[in-house]
């Protein structure tokens, strides 16, 4: 979603993630319009899809066009998934070579 704030943090966390995995592929793609987010299946912005798959969906999440609140491991709000939530849905190791 232009100017979302999330976007940005996961960028961040994403590249910190994949570090030391330069055959990673990673598309971005901005969302605009709601029905773009239908389309595209987005739930509100920053989304990551993993081969077309929200790992982070919950049941009954519907497609928006809105910034969207990560929970992490001890129930805290956030702009985006954690370092280490990426870590578990990419099944990337620290240190991995």
């Amino acid at each position: 979603m232009p100017d979302c704030p999330g976007a940005a943090v996961l960028e961040d966390r994403l590249a910190d993630v994949l570090a030391n995995h330069p055959a990673a592929e990673v598309d971005r793609q901005v969302i605009a319009t709601q029905e773009e987010a239908e389309r595209a299946g987005m739930t509100g912005s920053p989304t990551l899809l993993l081969d077309g798959r929200d790992p982070f969906a919950r049941a009954g999440q519907q497609p928006a066009i809105s910034c969207r609140l990560y929970r992490d491991a001890d129930g805290r709000s956030g702009a985006a998934p954690s370092v280490a939530q990426l870590r578990v849905v990419l099944d990337v190791r620290a240190g991995d070579a």
